[in-house]
């Protein structure tokens, strides 16, 4: 476990999965705690899949091969590279074991830089071998609805970049998506989203691609600013248990998707596939910001 901490905020990371353990901002905990009871995780990263992969299969070069959803990388224990006050580093690399299971030889890695009161995560991936490396990679981090009352309908509101001609996607079944059915995602005349109690109980996920939008602010049900999520990845999702009357809400930028429903081609054309030659690196940030 390592803290970085600044003037302004203090961040926890494990060193198991490079996990974000906690953001608080003096005695204020932005980031959920993690109770099983709704959902145990905080904020895992995704890799090399994003979601599931039908019936948790998938083929290269016509060998199958099971993976459950988002991958293993969350349940695997990284090296510590480098740490100081603001900034921490941890890698993750192939072996024997996850060869079994994902047959890419990859070097990931993942920092965690504080400034002000924002933190960068930033994912670095390499291809150390003479193959080609498909992989996707997503972000998990779950955060507490402030002022949460399971009694009460309001839990806040969001407000994306763009609020005109947005289109969602939705899941169809065992974790995979209906990804020619568009929805329209209609946000009202002042901008503002409502997050209600029941918002995922029918829709389980909004789910927004083709770099529809690129910062997403989490307001209070007062319309105050509690944080917001910038990123350049091309899909985002926005994630609540259904069904729970959960006390958090998750917001996911993803470089990567659930396979269609139905899906049975090769890993590689899946859709929102990340591809890397030898030797090549892929480097991305997305930005956490704190009232």
């Amino acid at each position: 476990m390592h803290t970085l901490k600044n003037e302004m905020l203090t961040v926890t990371v494990s060193d198991h999965g490079a996990e974000l353990q906690s953001i608080r901002k003096g005695e204020t905990e932005y980031l959920w705690q993690g109770d099983p009871a709704y959902w145990g995780r905080r904020s895992p990263v995704l890799f090399p899949i994003v979601g599931s992969v039908w019936e948790k299969r998938y083929r290269v070069d016509g060998k199958e091969y099971e993976l459950g959803q988002h991958g293993f990388a969350r349940d695997m224990d990284f090296t510590l590279v480098s740490a100081s006050d603001t900034e921490v580093r941890y890698r993750l690399e192939s072996d024997e074991e996850t060869l079994k299971k994902y047959p890419f030889r990859f070097v990931l890695e993942i920092a965690y830089r504080l400034h002000g009161n924002s933190l960068d995560v930033i994912w670095e991936v390499v291809n150390p071998s003479d193959g080609e490396l498909y992989f996707q990679i997503g972000a998990h981090p779950a955060f507490i609805y402030p002022d949460y009352d399971p009694e009460k309908q309001e839990r806040g509101f969001f407000v994306f970049d763009r609020k005109d001609g947005l289109e969602c996607i939705r899941i169809k079944e065992k974790g995979c998506v209906d990804a020619l059915t568009k929805h329209p995602l209609v946000i009202p005349e002042d901008g503002r989203l409502p997050i209600e109690r029941d918002t995922f109980d029918a829709i389980d996920t909004i789910m927004l691609q083709d770099s529809q939008i690129g910062r997403v602010d989490m307001l209070r049900a007062d319309g105050s600013p509690w944080l917001a999520l910038r990123f350049d990845a091309p899909v985002v999702g926005i994630w609540s248990p259904p069904g729970k009357v959960a006390p958090f809400i998750c917001i996911e930028p993803w470089y990567g998707r659930c396979d269609r429903a139905g899906y049975e081609g090769e890993y590689k054309d899946k859709d929102w596939m990340n591809h890397l030659a030898p030797g090549e690196k892929f480097s991305s940030v997305y930005t956490i910001e704190i009232a």
